[in-house]
């Protein structure tokens, strides 16, 4: 079961991605459904949702669309089919058609086209093709929503009576109207209509005249209506028509519903996999506003290799205003599980850390997101993140105590299925401090195997993420000459804060700046300035690098197809020069054969003739076989001499697997111990330090600028403290 708080959703913006993708569901209920929709951690489930929505937002782009899956709330009919002799609504019926009639759309269309969308027919497996609810609802109720006259036999002869009585009370009605028109006893509207019935408009002093039922009159008084006699009669047998109507419409609407029973658990299924196909639809439809697809979900090795990562919701806001967003590339497997991202302010470290997030939650309720291709991704049972201020006013905590409250809770939950982000980790307290707890801390998440990314300012936190095998340092990019960021993590270095630089072009005065500088440790501002050099010389040398990969890639093409023109060439002097001594060898056997020619037209005698052809034939082939002996022998010595070649090659090869098996058997060089004072380096590394204190395996070392613990196996002897006295 994944385990992700609330206020990591609420740090990451979840609730805003889903509320971009709820606007492309098109029933309400499908809304309610994707604004509702949680991260999980089963790794066939989310495949599966995956695989769904991938599959839906290729048919976008493809002939054979998925048809519309608009569909009506049935749900609440679910409730009354339970109870015995309850009857539904006239609208119910033809609601419970039409999405019938749209599922046995989807269930034709997937069957038919199974193999473009394997994942999505699986929703349909436990339905079929229904063939008796449209039929008998059609056979009931018209395309008006109104029950059919001919639903019962019963039903046509009280309709076909109240058709005849209307007939009457209209003539009736007609004739009072003529009558008393004449009479003048009328107003000049002459008739109205009260409570559904004509009635004559009869002027007050006249109201004793006409004889029938008074329904009421003006405001002034002056009119009074009245339903003439005759027709008031024939009315209130249509009123006892009409309640036999309604009695025998109920009863036909409750065999209705009594055919719809047994229907229950179809209905069911129906509307799940209605309300499933709208969700799908949303978030292929969010997928493609964002460029979102499927990355590889790895299970066997854990890792995060994002190529080209969009933050969605920076995205949808760039979109809208027409800016460029600037995408990242990010890689995390279980070689380099922890991230330390540091760098100036301002320049997208929080927005690393919140796409790296975002993106996660994403794809773990199911949704593509907008990274390219080539990506990979894991599934976590943990997400934790402490992104933001996250004062507390309610508790009465500060940013630093809220923050060791979140790490308490880090330290509880860590484990090797969580991804964490921690955004200014350690800060909020003394600098030196607040480091120290912070490296702890690291340290401990480091050992429990756990996944993520931090941003710091702290250069302990640097130097760990340097000595650590699986821990790695990162920076955002600066451009030292603007001094503007440009949005871009570099992976494998630590980042310089440009302090001073960033003061200095935001005006500062410089007499400040240089008072600040005094203030502060000089091997802080050194070791400062040195990541800020490194960062420069890294950007020109990735320049540059870019520079000769261009020409490198332009000279290996053009060498490419200078090659290809010499093979060409090459092979058309050989063709030009076997062609050129077949010529002359027909040009030598064409003079042999016009001397015999010649000799045979002066003497006229066949059997010379015959002999010097036979000859001439003879010498051809005795030349032909030298020829092929002499191609044999030369493909003999190229045989023998490849033969000779290949035994030399392996003679070296065994002699350099003896002499590397003799060096793994001769003894190792004695290991010198190391004791308090001795000069030592990193075996990896140049800096060489002191050290301070041994405890175990554990070493402090002393760098001058800073001191760290450094594990006694990756340290190695320099020169001892006696040497240096």
């Amino acid at each position: 079961m994944v385990s992700i708080p609330d206020k990591s959703l609420d740090d990451l913006e979840y609730d805003e991605v889903l509320k971009q993708c709820s606007a492309f569901a098109i029933t309400p209920m499908g809304k309610k459904v994707v604004l509702g929709l949680k991260p999980k951690s089963d790794i066939e489930e989310i495949s599966n949702k995956l695989k769904m929505t991938s599959e839906y937002c290729a048919s976008f782009d493809n002939e054979n669309r998925i048809p519309n899956h608009e569909f009506h709330d049935i749900s609440a009919y679910f409730r009354l089919l339970k109870i015995e002799n309850s009857v539904l609504e006239l609208d119910a019926f033809r609601n419970l058609a039409r999405n019938t009639e749209t599922t046995n759309t989807l269930f034709r269309f997937l069957n038919k086209f199974k193999s473009y969308y394997p994942n999505l027919i699986i929703l349909v497996r436990q339905l079929y093709e229904e063939k008796h609810i449209n039929p008998t609802v059609d056979g009931v109720i018209d395309r008006f929503g109104e029950v059919r006259d001919d639903a019962s036999d019963i039903l046509y002869t009280i309709r076909k009576q109240m058709q005849r009585l209307r007939g009457k009370i209209s003539r009736s009605f007609n004739k009072s109207l003529s009558q008393f028109s004449n009479a003048d006893y009328l107003d000049d509207i002459r008739e109205s209509v009260i409570e559904n019935r004509r009635v004559l408009a009869v002027k007050a002093m006249y109201r004793r005249k006409v004889k029938g039922a008074i329904m009421g009159s003006s405001k002034t008084g002056s009119i009074v209506f009245i339903e003439p006699e005759a027709t008031n009669t024939q009315t209130r047998e249509l009123q006892n028509l009409e309640f036999e109507e309604g009695e025998e419409i109920k009863k036909i609407l409750s065999q209705l519903t009594d055919f719809f029973r047994p229907y229950l658990p179809y209905l069911e299924l129906q509307h799940a996999f209605l309300l499933e196909m709208d969700v799908t639809h949303a978030k292929a439809t969010y997928a493609k506003e964002i460029g979102g697809l499927l990355p590889e979900i790895t299970s066997n090795e854990r890792q995060i290799s994002y190529t080209k990562a969009y933050h969605p919701l920076l995205l949808q806001a760039h979109k809208l205003e027409k800016k460029l967003t600037h995408p990242q590339d990010i890689h995390l497997d279980s070689e380099n599980r922890i991230v330390v991202i540091s760098g100036p302010n301002a320049g997208g470290k929080s927005i690393t850390l919140k796409t790296i997030g975002l993106l996660q939650l994403m794809l773990q309720t199911g949704m593509l997101i907008p990274v390219h291709e080539k990506s990979k991704a894991t599934l976590f049972k943990q997400i934790l993140t402490d992104i933001g201020d996250n004062q507390s006013i309610e508790n009465h905590l500060s940013t630093y105590s809220y923050r060791l409250k979140n790490m308490k809770y880090f330290l509880r939950k860590c484990s090797e299925n969580t991804l964490f982000l921690i955004d200014e980790f350690g800060t909020g307290s003394d600098p030196e401090l607040g480091g120290a707890l912070a490296e702890v801390m690291l340290e401990n998440f480091y050992e429990r195997k756990a996944f993520g990314l931090i941003t710091t300012h702290y250069s302990n936190l640097k130097a760990l993420a340097n000595e650590m095998p699986a821990m790695v340092n990162a920076n955002m990019q600066f451009n030292n000459k603007t001094l503007e960021p440009v949005f871009k993590l570099i992976m494998g270095e630590a980042g310089s804060s440009f302090t001073f630089e960033v003061a200095q072009k935001n005006g500062l005065p410089f007499n400040l700046i240089n008072r600040a500088k005094k203030k502060i440790e000089r091997g802080k501002v050194r070791f400062d300035a040195t990541i800020a050099k490194l960062q420069k010389e890294r950007s020109a040398i990735m320049k540059t690098g870019e520079s000769l990969k261009e020409k490198e890639t332009i000279a290996a093409a053009e060498s490419d197809r200078m090659a290809e023109i010499n093979i060409k060439l090459k092979s058309k002097l050989i063709n030009y020069q076997e062609l050129f001594d077949y010529n002359q060898k027909m040009i030598v056997l064409g003079n042999k054969l016009n001397e015999i020619a010649e000799r045979f037209f002066e003497n006229n005698k066949k059997r010379p003739l015959i002999s010097e052809l036979l000859k001439l034939v003879e010498s051809e082939n005795a030349k032909r076989k030298r020829k092929n002996s002499i191609l044999a022998k030369k493909e003999r010595e190229k045989k023998k001499r490849l033969n000779e070649e290949v035994k030399k090659e392996l003679v070296v090869v065994r002699k350099e697997k003896k002499k590397k098996s003799k060096q793994k058997e001769s003894p190792a060089k004695p290991k010198i111990k190391l004791k308090v004072g001795d000069r030592v380096r990193m075996f990896d590394g140049r800096s060489v330090g002191s050290i301070d204190s041994i405890e175990k395996n554990k070493v402090i070392v002393n760098y001058g600028i800073f001191t760290t613990q450094i594990n006694i196996g990756l340290l190695e002897f320099v020169e001892s403290e006696k040497t240096i006295k």
